[in-house]
């Protein structure tokens, strides 16, 4: 059985080459199917103090959504590339953890479809539950592999791809005084929104407060950005959701945890190109090679921003009255609570 084949896979390991001793390397499991072996790897960057703040970079969680992948592979490649060159970058990752895992499905990549070789959406994986009513099948269902959002069969294991995501969660980011997560998706709206927890509950999350300082800071210092801050729950309910039972996990432990996911709008590329409609990848991807390239470099821009929010999170993280300001802010950006 032969390691796939996938230029994705041969961009991850030339960068790995690139890096060198400057990163970390480690296969979290390794998948196997009737096809071929697929490596699950992260690369980790930055400091190796336990108590440094880190931020986890994921993508390629479904297979289709290769663009999230790309997307991560060249930001690494770009930090790489001014590594020895950018002092500014030099110091903030003398106290700071970088951690990449762009591509968390491997095989569902290779078959050209959401969910791993197995037939199970990793992000409908996870054993948490919707309090409340969520839409059928897009809410996640256990009738059968054959259609979508196949959560697994009732009392099965986490699929390897979810437990390795989660195993690096728990190790090199819930530990931490402070952690934050960003998870590369594409295929919804005409916006790129950066989605926050809930996806089981419209409950407002633990910390709306943080995200809405978060979302301040990042309007205060790129007040031209288009991006659409907002709870996933605003959009649909789900079971499942990984980053919804990893952020309850780090909650019991009172870990400041804050997971967030970059939903890119992939409809606008549709009306950009409609022909992209007859095609399966063309519904979450750009086609065209410049079209492809642009949305490479369109989000470097937000990863800088949050590397150096995770590096600084103690001067904008807000505390007492602050913190309460915050929260109604939240509360009625979001919620539609009096302020």
């Amino acid at each position: 059985m032969t390691i796939a084949a996938l230029p994705e896979i041969a961009e991850l390991e030339a960068l790995i080459e690139l890096a060198g001793p400057r990163a970390e390397v480690r296969q979290l499991d390794e998948i196997q199917d009737a096809r071929a072996r697929y490596p699950l790897v992260s690369i980790q960057i930055g400091s190796r103090s336990p108590e440094a703040p880190a931020i986890g970079l994921f993508g390629g969680v479904h297979g289709l959504e290769r663009i999230g992948t790309h997307v991560l592979l060249s930001y690494l490649a770009d930090v790489l590339e001014r590594l020895g060159r950018d002092e500014t970058l030099e110091r903030l990752l003398e106290s700071v953890r970088l951690i990449f895992m762009p591509l968390v499905n491997p095989a569902g990549m290779v078959r050209a479809t959401r969910a791993n070789a197995n037939g199970v959406d990793l992000m409908r994986n996870a054993p948490i539950e919707s309090r409340e009513r969520v839409t059928f099948l897009l809410g996640g269902q256990r009738i059968t592999p054959i259609l979508p959002w196949y959560r697994g069969a009732p009392g099965a294991p986490m699929e390897p791809e979810s437990r390795a995501l989660c195993d690096l969660v728990r190790t090199e980011l819930l530990p931490r005084p402070f952690s934050l997560a960003l998870d590369c998706h594409s295929g919804f709206g005409l916006t790129d929104r950066i989605w926050f927890p809930h996806a089981h509950t419209r409950d407002p999350f633990a910390h709306l407060a943080e995200v809405h300082a978060l979302k301040q800071r990042f309007d205060a210092e790129h007040p031209e950005h288009a991006y659409l801050f907002e709870p996933q729950s605003r959009r649909y309910l789900t079971h499942g959701d990984l980053w919804d039972y990893l952020h309850a996990e780090a909650a019991a432990d009172q870990r400041l945890f804050l997971p967030l996911t970059l939903e890119m709008g992939s409809w606008r590329w549709i009306l950009e190109r409609p022909r992209q409609l007859l095609s399966r990848a063309g519904i979450f991807n750009p086609l065209r090679r410049e079209r492809a390239e642009r949305v490479r470099r369109d989000h470097i821009r937000w990863l800088d921003f949050l590397c150096a929010a995770v590096h600084a999170w103690r001067d904008w993280l807000p505390s007492g009255d602050g913190r309460d300001h915050h929260e109604r802010l939240g509360l009625a950006a979001w919620f539609g609570r009096a302020a």
